[in-house]
């Protein structure tokens, strides 16, 4: 029987304003995305695909159109339910790590938690869980700057992780990383979507990358082209 995607968009249009001119950044878009798929967004600066991945992860909003993310309009979201559902529901791995300086791995990880009812406990066993998945479990009580850059994006990813999201959004995840450290994260990447059912979408520059996805949609001028 045929599933629901994951993320269903509709003639999705983004138009942001500079002065007294209208840069349209996406095109009356459409596309499916199925749960447990690596879907990787490719196109030159300025294409749209981070505007397209910021949209579907919550983060902008559309002019119009829809993008409904396992069933919900997240457009129609007022911002206070917006907030709750990315929590929820996605995980963010950008570029820069994005982690806390003076914070252990284990800490960052926890960050996404603190936001949720979870006992003190219950949050130790799933940072630990995530630590685990990206093959950090004895690095918990690390500082960044003790940490190579592949090492603090796999926290980075940990974090993402650590609620248990159906989907997670990764912004050039391998833009600072050297070649081995680059493989390591879109390994577990990959690995996530065909072990833990995870949905990764995925914006890259780079072709490389982008072998190890299991789609690849290539934006110009705020169209999908290919």
């Amino acid at each position: 029987m045929a599933t629901e995607p994951i993320v269903v968009v509709r003639d999705l249009s983004k138009i942001y304003r500079q002065g007294d001119i209208n840069v349209v950044a996406l095109d009356h878009v459409s596309l499916d995305i199925t749960a447990g798929e690596f879907v990787v967004l490719m196109g030159p600066s300025g294409s749209g695909k981070s505007t397209l991945l910021h949209i579907i992860a919550g983060i902008d909003r559309p002019t119009s159109g829809s993008a409904k993310v396992q069933g919900i309009d997240i457009a129609r979201l007022d911002e206070s339910q917006l907030a709750d559902w990315r929590n929820q529901n996605v995980g963010f791995v950008f570029q820069s790590f994005n982690l806390i300086p003076v914070l252990t791995a284990a800490e960052n990880v926890e960050l996404p938690l603190l936001l949720t009812d979870l006992s003190g406990r219950e949050r130790r066993k799933q940072v630990q869980t995530a630590l685990e998945l990206v093959g950090l479990a004895d690095r918990g009580h690390h500082r960044p700057d003790q940490m190579s850059g592949g090492q603090q994006q796999r926290v980075a990813i940990a974090r993402a992780l650590v609620t248990d999201p159906a989907l997670i959004v990764a912004d050039e995840p391998t833009g600072n990383l050297d070649a081995k450290s680059a493989s390591d994260v879109l390994e577990i990447l990959r690995s996530l979507t065909l072990t833990a059912g995870k949905t990764v979408v995925m914006v890259t520059h780079d072709p490389k990358s982008a072998g190890y996805g299991s789609r690849s949609l290539h934006l110009e001028k705020g169209e999908i082209i290919r």
